[in-house]
């Protein structure tokens, strides 16, 4: 993957997983497929951008879309002591039970798209429940905070990574053909924008929004508290800046990427915080970026320029800000649609030949 730049990559989960490039030797093979269906040239757009795509990523079978998965990674934020979130702390466990009830937004919205969805705690702040549809890979309760100290070790920040990617790479084997990513932490958007500060790079200003719904004060409150995070490290390889900044959750949608890219599926990337894990992966294996579907722009300020960083256009403009994986899901439909222009739209000759 990254071995030479990064020898702690090379040991473990991610010693078995390399990540290769698309071969875009193939993609004239597929423009003249999709060109050959029964309908206009270029008439579905920018669908057939993404069925090359998917068609690059399976190569050289057909693609399969049926059965995709959305998994939500959860975990606490430290920083979020210093009020960078309109919530307190205790909402993320709150909203870990409303996804296991099956009545949060995410839920809702899975349902409605048919993708199946996970609920993983990476690092809740509390001991949760045991239940069925709750995986525990808790690598601590909560990250430090980085206003005053690094979120987490090198090692915690490696295992989070690494848990991501054997999430992921376990539920391919059991037959899931995408996978959508998604994240709960009350704090993230600030963690997030440390994140795209130091690996665009880009102004802190130009990273840190709203997030959950702050008003001016709260905005000007939480970009001082990352303007603390920043000054405390100058951090800028990709591990330091996770380690320093956070957060388990981001690390392990990052190491979701990185296993996915790796076992050849396509990963939809959902809004701001699943973008910068996904700017995480891509700056630590460039080739991962092949493989990320961006479903959505979102309405937090930073996501457009941390889109142009990955030279990522996505697919939606709905104003989201949710997160939980939402836009992601709505954009596995497309992913869906896109598959069938390969595998179900008939041949334009054989509709003629038909009528002949």
């Amino acid at each position: 993957m990254t071995g030479s730049d990064y020898p702690e990559l090379s040991s473990g989960v991610f010693a078995d997983l390399p990540i290769a490039p698309l071969d875009r030797s193939h993609e004239p093979e597929l423009r003249t497929r999709i060109d050959g269906k029964c309908k206009p040239l270029g008439s579905l757009g920018r669908l057939e951008d993404l069925a090359v795509q998917l068609g690059l990523i399976w190569h050289p079978e057909p693609p399969r879309t049926e059965n995709a998965t959305l998994f939500v990674f959860a975990a606490d934020h430290g920083l979020a002591a210093e009020g960078v979130s309109r919530y307190p702390a205790h909402v993320t466990r709150a909203m870990v039970g409303a996804y296991l009830d099956g009545h949060a937004g995410a839920n809702v919205l899975a349902r409605a798209a048919g993708v199946a969805m996970r609920v993983i705690d990476g690092g809740v702040d509390a001991e949760m429940p045991a239940h069925p549809d709750l995986l525990d890979a808790k690598i601590r309760r909560g990250t430090r905070n980085s206003a005053h100290e690094a979120a987490m070790t090198q090692h915690e920040a490696l295992t989070a990574l690494r848990r991501g990617a054997e999430i992921v790479r376990e539920a391919i084997e059991q037959g899931v053909d995408v996978i959508a990513i998604g994240e709960m932490g009350i704090g993230n958007t600030a963690s997030a924008a440390l994140l795209m500060h130091r690996l665009v790079p880009a102004p802190l200003a130009d990273c840190v929004g709203p997030g959950s719904g702050l008003d001016p004060e709260g905005v000007a409150r939480k970009l001082s508290a990352t303007e603390r995070a920043a000054r405390r490290s100058n951090a800028t390889r990709p591990l330091d800046v996770l380690a320093e900044f956070g957060g388990i959750e981001i690390a392990m949608m990052a190491g979701a990427v990185l296993g996915a890219a790796a076992c050849r599926r396509p990963v939809v990337i959902d809004g701001f915080i699943a973008s910068a894990a996904a700017l995480l992966a891509v700056r630590l294996a460039p080739a991962a970026r092949d493989y990320c579907v961006f479903s959505h722009r979102s309405a937090e300020r930073g996501h457009s320029l941390m889109l142009q960083a990955m030279h990522a256009e996505p697919y939606l403009e709905l104003k989201l800000r949710l997160g939980e994986g939402t836009g992601a899901v709505l954009a596995v439909p497309l992913v869906r649609a896109a598959c069938g222009i390969l595998t179900e739209i008939a041949d334009l000759d054989d509709v003629l030949a038909a009528v002949s």
